[in-house]
């Protein structure tokens, strides 16, 4: 089942005492190397250092979590919102993660009192072993993308981007999986902004799932798969992709890696490579908005060496 917008304003209510309402910054684009007006949706600022805690706080608030508590699968910044969230209310948390997940991103999930398993080369073979893990011992799964509660959870960035930034005609989001991505646009279905999707060429599971028909494998690689490494789009996020996301761009890792540098040097903003994916549309011209386009983007998140942005 797709959330509504009514779902969405649901989790808006239910998660609201558990996150942040990040700030929208509005910027002339001259700043970035840009010939027009941006609109920043900086949930880089949310708590844990991405939008996943609104999915898993969603997810663990709907229904009551057994004694068992959450198990999850994660390139690490669920991992981390997931173990947030079960710490902050009072649950036991598994994560299972890839061995290359970066330490700024397990660090966080077992300072919240997760147990962390490494397993595996790639986000999937994890999955594989959080779901295993879940029917042995009865806990809640908390799916990186493909729940309702969690595509829900994430759509309260579009209803919060939306009433702070009620001009914004196209809105740039990173689809690693698609749970953002497809909230946002569940979100906005048939009405107001076009929802635009920008993955790295080294992770196409929208682009190819669109172009296919149907979500199906795809390559994992490059800067930005830790966080938008899925082997493929979520069946959920899909049926809302297919007639709601107006397009999807592929950006190659340079461009990634020089829009990180650029809300470094602009905006002192320290972006995680998936964080900077959504503005490395605009800056390397993949996508060119529309002449009077408003232009909003999603920075997703901050989890990454300080050092490997700003040295």
């Amino acid at each position: 089942m797709t959330p509504t917008r009514d779902d969405i304003s649901a989790a808006a209510a239910r998660i609201a005492p558990h996150i942040r309402r990040t700030p929208v910054l509005r910027m002339g684009g001259d700043d970035l190397g840009l010939d027009i007006p941006l609109i920043l949706k900086l949930e880089l600022l949310q708590a844990t250092g991405s939008f996943k805690p609104r999915g898993a706080f969603n997810r663990m608030l709907t229904s009551p979590v057994p004694a068992a508590g959450v198990a999850t699968a994660s390139g690490g910044n669920h991992g981390a919102a997931v173990a947030y969230a079960a710490q902050r209310l009072g649950h036991r948390a598994e994560v299972f993660c890839p061995v290359a997940t970066p330490a700024a991103k397990t660090a966080r999930i077992e300072a919240a009192g997760a147990v962390l398993h490494r397993v595996g080369a790639a986000y999937d073979e994890a999955r594989v072993a959080s779901e295993a893990r879940a029917a042995e011992t009865g806990a809640m799964l908390v799916h990186a993308y493909d729940q309702p509660e969690v595509l829900a959870g994430q759509g309260t960035v579009g209803l919060e981007l939306e009433a702070d930034a009620p001009e914004a005609t196209h809105i740039l989001v990173a689809t690693g999986g698609g749970g953002l991505i497809g909230g946002i646009a569940a979100w906005y279905a048939g009405r107001g902004a076009r929802v635009i999707s920008v993955e790295p060429e080294g992770c196409p599971t929208l682009a190819t799932a669109l172009r296919e028909g149907r979500p199906v494998p795809c390559p994992v690689g490059g800067v930005a798969s830790d966080s938008l490494g899925a082997r493929q789009v979520g069946a959920l996020m899909f049926e809302v992709a297919r007639h709601h996301v107006a397009g999807a761009v592929l950006v190659p890792d340079d461009a990634i890696r020089d829009a990180q540098r650029r809300l470094w040097n602009a905006l002192r903003l320290v972006a995680e490579s998936g964080g900077a994916t959504a503005l490395a549309a605009l800056t390397s011209g993949a996508w060119t908005p529309p002449t009077g386009a408003q232009v909003a983007v999603v920075v997703c998140g901050s989890n990454t060496d300080p050092a490997s942005v700003t040295g």
